[in-house]
């Protein structure tokens, strides 16, 4: 039977059971969304901005574990995929974005609305391909799929000319695929196997580092069982964070730039490092030269490329991650470190991760505030059992990932690799649109949510009662914070307050401020969405039980927090994890047990012997 491109192009995302679509029309794709229209089993999502729709798609793959599908016309269509694209190649999520293309006759004469969108996504993509001839169609949809699957997942990119969508063809899809040279390893080497576990014997301070890829092959419990059965504390880096509850008392902590100290310190005084799913990117390693400096380190990973790009590794195993921790799980013996774990729960005990009791704020241009964010996570992990929580990027990721409490049932989605702001609220809908049933709520910042704030106009038409909490502090926090911490309090263009009135310098916020544009629960109003601001700590459980009632509107919640409030810890740049500033008003160092009046690190514990050099 003979059927057009445009149709085939339907009857393949339907082989490949796609559900739903997050799509926006244009002149080059007007024959596909034609073909589209009125089909069964393809919900057809009509965000309101090209950004917002592959975020969305993003938020509603990695909740749901299925390929998130886009569509959207060529030119300005296509380019404004491109954060998005990257954002979810970073950190590993499968996406399958469709882009409209002019006629193969047109391509390269500059024609209107052309672009190469193969050749601007190819670094950030997994693999793009435009499709030059009609009778490729199927089995190029069909390897689309396979290959934002399989192996390492990531964002494949399919660009479709007009003509190609209109000229008609076979109607058949091929029902497997085969990419000479493309052979995705998730076996496990035993040899290496045997190897890691020989270390782990002998170890007497070894640490998991669970990353990612643990999340990513739905490893979890087999993750859990793991660390029970041979008594091994666990650390994570935040795209880690909920592959194991948090609560368990095996979890040390996030590590890193903003990690707690006892994940710091165990990493930079451990013997053994297991490390899982890990990047080793600069966020989590600190100065490269003293990370781990005594440990024989050992790297899991489905893809070869991560191994030993950033970090020089001993035992490199190349595996999917779930086989990896079956097969460990079934040759592993208990470990002899109860005196590790003695001493971890003591840096716990002796240094928790807390927000300080006051901010530098002095007079504030929002009062004294009676909460801080610590409080608004912990009114979060009181109320919502169940729930995917996805952020912003920011001081509200940053709060967010030190003090949610997550687990199998409580996930978390954040832009881990890329970092980008305007992620919360589209990531949000789309897990919405994956997980029904669940709360799904979005934290976010007052400078990332005017980033895609449009979404919610797609969170109202849709009926999906999101839950928007909105971290308020009138700043871009994070990069305000470096600027109070490492330049001199010279606040360069990250005031959300200020005006063209203004001073032309300004080191610190008070009453004399401008109000604040937008007023977001006017706004939200305006949008069709309930909206309640809070400013006292009393406030956050009933405007969070609130906002769990809404079964249809989505719900906004403002929470004015002070606006010079830090994160901290923090490992200032160029210093190795284990020197770390914990406080705004002085430093602890460790040797000499003192505090000084202005910013400085705390340096590691020497009360464990360190036994002779790395390797």
């Amino acid at each position: 039977m003979q059927i057009t491109g445009a149709e085939l192009f339907v009857k393949a995302l339907l082989a490949e059971q796609v559900d739903t679509l997050f799509a926006y029309p244009g002149g080059q794709a007007i024959d596909l969304f034609d073909a589209l229209y009125g089909v069964e089993g393809i919900r057809v999502i009509l965000p309101r901005h090209e950004q917002g729709l592959v975020h969305a798609a993003d938020g509603y793959a990695r909740s749901t574990g299925k390929v998130g599908v886009c569509l959207v016309t060529s030119g300005p269509g296509a380019t404004n995929l491109v954060t998005g694209i990257a954002t979810a190649n970073y950190d590993s999520v499968p996406l399958v974005c469709f882009t409209g293309q002019v006629s193969t006759g047109l391509i390269g004469n500059d024609a209107f609305q052309e672009v190469d969108i193969v050749g601007i996504t190819r670094s950030i993509t997994k693999y793009a391909v435009t499709v030059r001839k009609r009778e490729d169609l199927a089995a190029v949809i069909k390897k689309a799929f396979f290959i934002a699957r399989s192996g390492k997942p990531g964002v494949v990119l399919v660009d479709l000319p007009k003509d190609i969508q209109q000229a008609k063809g076979s109607d058949c899809c091929p029902k497997q695929v085969e990419i000479r040279g493309y052979k995705p390893n998730t076996r496990v080497h035993m040899g290496q196997i045997r190897k890691s576990l020989e270390c782990l014997k002998q170890a007497k301070r070894p640490v998991f580092l669970l990353g990612g890829g643990v999340k990513i092959a739905r490893a979890g419990r087999e993750m859990t069982a793991l660390m029970e059965k041979t008594g091994i504390p666990c650390v994570t880096t935040i795209m880690g964070k909920g592959a194991v509850a948090t609560d368990h008392p095996l979890y040390v902590g996030n590590l890193g730039i903003h990690g707690s100290y006892a994940a710091n310190i165990a990493i930079s005084q451990c013997d053994v490092l297991f490390s899982i799913g890990v990047r080793f990117n600069d966020r989590i390693t600190g100065k490269v030269s003293e990370f781990a400096p005594n440990a024989v380190i050992i790297h899991v990973d489905i893809d070869p490329a991560s191994i030993s790009r950033n970090i020089e590794v001993d035992i490199p195993i190349v595996a999917d991650a779930r086989n990896a921790v079956q097969v460990l799980l079934e040759h592993a013996d208990a470990c002899s470190c109860e005196e590790w774990r003695k001493q971890i729960a003591l840096w716990k005990k002796e240094y928790p991760l807390t927000v300080s009791e006051s901010a530098q704020s002095g007079d504030g241009v929002q009062g004294t505030m009676s909460f801080t964010p610590q409080a608004v996570m912990c009114g979060i992990n009181r109320i919502f059992q169940q729930a995917v929580i996805t952020t912003d990027v920011g001081q509200n990721q940053m709060w967010a990932t030190q003090f949610l409490e997550l687990s199998e049932r409580k996930q978390m989605l954040t832009s881990g690799g890329l970092g980008t702001m305007g992620y919360g609220l589209p990531a949000a809908i789309g897990a919405k649109l994956g997980n029904p049933d669940l709360d799904v709520i979005a934290i976010c910042g007052d400078g990332g949510i005017q980033m895609n704030i449009q979404e919610m106009a797609t969170a109202v038409v849709y009926e999906l009662p999101v839950i928007i909490c909105i971290l308020n502090n009138g700043y871009l926090g994070n990069v305000r914070q470096w600027q109070e911490m490492f330049f001199n309090r010279r606040y360069s263009a990250t005031c959300l307050r200020r005006r063209k009135s203004c001073p032309s310098a300004c080191s610190a916020p008070s009453s004399a401020c401008p109000a604040y544009t937008p007023d977001f629960i006017r706004l939200a109003e305006s949008y069709g969405a309930k909206a309640i601001r809070v400013t006292k700590q009393e406030e956050i459980g009933p405007a969070l039980e609130a906002a769990k009632e809404s079964k249809t509107v989505p719900v906004v919640i403002e929470f004015l927090i002070e606006p010079e409030r830090n994160v901290l810890p923090i490992v200032p740049p160029g210093n190795p994890l284990s020197n770390m500033i914990m406080k705004s008003n002085g430093m602890i160092t460790e040797k000499k047990n003192k505090i000084t009046e202005s910013y400085g690190v705390i340096t590691e514990h020497n009360d464990m012997d360190m036994e002779g050099g790395k390797r």
